[in-house]
């Protein structure tokens, strides 16, 4: 089966030029021209994966990647001009897998939509217990005891990463290439920010069971105690 990926960009050469590689490279594509279109067409057609520019007439990329954290966690690269670091960390905060800077190589693209694809693929494995805390990759659900925990698409990411390498430690650098993408240039606060609102998510786990645990000057390890 083709993996159909929804191109949401106003200009149209610019998507016109995705769609030809995208083909080429064996994706099934679906286009739309602004944010109300995206979302019709999003609703339509559930693609695996959106490419979607910020600057959109009718809503914005910001508001049409909220709409669709809201229904769905379907892998959503976002295309800008804007290349302030607070306009990525906007994104990411928000749901979004990667961030491409325009001007672009469309091959690059290409690349970064199957990279986000491989990592979302880690949702084949079965659940996991490390004592009370339960994490299903297949259905992206987190619960701890009976009480399900909801985190945004990133933070799950980083969580999924972390508990697939128990208690092994990774610096910032390592885990924005395997969470963010390697080709990711905002700040490594984003991790920071990302562990501060996981272990909030997290608190009702019991720390003698596990932790995400600092390793200064090291970096981040999810220590598990009891399994």
């Amino acid at each position: 089966m083709m993996i159909t990926v929804l191109i949401v960009e106003d200009e149209v050469p610019i998507s016109q030029v995705l769609k030809v590689y995208l083909q080429k490279a064996n994706f099934q594509t679906i286009q739309a021209f602004n944010g109300i279109e995206a979302i019709n067409q999003f609703n339509e057609h559930m693609p695996e994966l959106v490419l979607l520019d910020v600057m959109l007439p009718g809503k914005d990329g910001w508001t049409v990647l909220k709409e669709i954290r809201e229904r769905s966690d379907c892998p959503v690269i976002m295309l800008t001009a804007l290349g302030d670091v607070q306009y990525r960390l906007t994104g990411l905060n928000d749901g979004a897998d990667d961030y491409i800077s325009k001007p672009f190589i469309a091959d690059e693209v290409v690349a970064r939509v199957k990279a986000v694809l491989r990592r979302s693929k880690t949702t084949e494995s079965s659940s996991k217990k490390y004592g009370q805390l339960e994490i299903d990759i297949k259905s992206h659900r987190v619960k701890i005891g009976e009480q399900e925990i909801e985190l945004t698409p990133r933070d799950l990411s980083l969580l999924l990463f972390l508990a697939e390498n128990p208690n092994q430690t990774f610096t910032r650098d390592q885990l924005i290439d395997n969470v963010w993408g390697w080709e990711y240039e905002g700040s490594d606060r984003a991790v920071d920010l990302a562990i501060k609102r996981l272990r909030k998510s997290l608190k009702a786990w019991p720390v003698v069971e596990g932790e995400i645990k600092t390793l200064r000057g090291l970096g981040y390890q999810f220590c598990v105690y009891k399994k």
